[in-house]
């Protein structure tokens, strides 16, 4: 027994019929993505001058991913693992410093803009967090490199006479990260 059902409404028989909608073949199927999803340049743009790529640079160190973009979250903490690095992440500001003082990262990877809420009372910002690490020992000796979307020109001075060990704007070439964070971590032994 087999045939087909045929259903229909009268509401939708009184609607006039358009044309089906014909893209040309140089249009973009997806428009681009907000530059804020752009977290890591294309992999064919990684190469970086005396980094090689496996997993032994990592050696098992902690780094510590705070923004409050999943997915750069994610693209960063995938590299990093790839390159042999243990990932712990936030997407709060006031998580950070308990993640800090609960998990011991060897280097923090940090965003400039949060937005408001989250966890506390304080709005928080990569300036405020870098701020409250040097308050306590634990928290004053780690590096931390800046990953922001925001403008390199009214944040890089700032940030960089604050202490941060590198800044880097989204989307990042992680090649060069990565010699930045080999850099900062110095032959630290493994977390």
């Amino acid at each position: 027994m087999g045939g087909f059902i045929h259903c229909t409404d009268n509401e939708s028989a009184m609607k006039p019929k358009l044309p089906p909608l014909q893209l040309s073949k140089n249009a973009p199927s997806k428009p681009p993505p907000p530059k804020e999803k752009e977290a890591l340049l294309p992999d064919d743009a990684q190469a970086a001058p005396g980094v090689e790529k496996n997993a032994a640079i990592g050696r098992g160190r902690k780094i510590l991913v705070v923004d409050d973009n999943p997915v750069v979250v994610k693209a960063l903490q995938l590299k990093l693992q790839a390159s042999g690095f243990v990932v712990i992440t936030a997407t709060d500001g006031g998580e950070v410093v308990n993640t800090v003082r609960e998990e011991n990262p060897a280097l923090i990877i940090l965003d400039v803009i949060f937005p408001p809420g989250g966890t506390g009372d304080v709005q928080w910002s990569g300036m405020t967090i870098m701020q409250w690490l040097t308050r306590f020992s634990d928290g004053e000796r780690i590096p931390i490199i800046i990953v922001t979307g925001e403008d390199p020109a009214k944040q890089r001075e700032k940030f960089l006479a604050a202490g941060a060990a590198g800044f880097f704007q989204k989307p990042v070439n992680y090649g060069e990260l990565l010699s930045a964070i080999i850099q900062a971590l110095g032959d630290a032994p493994g977390k």
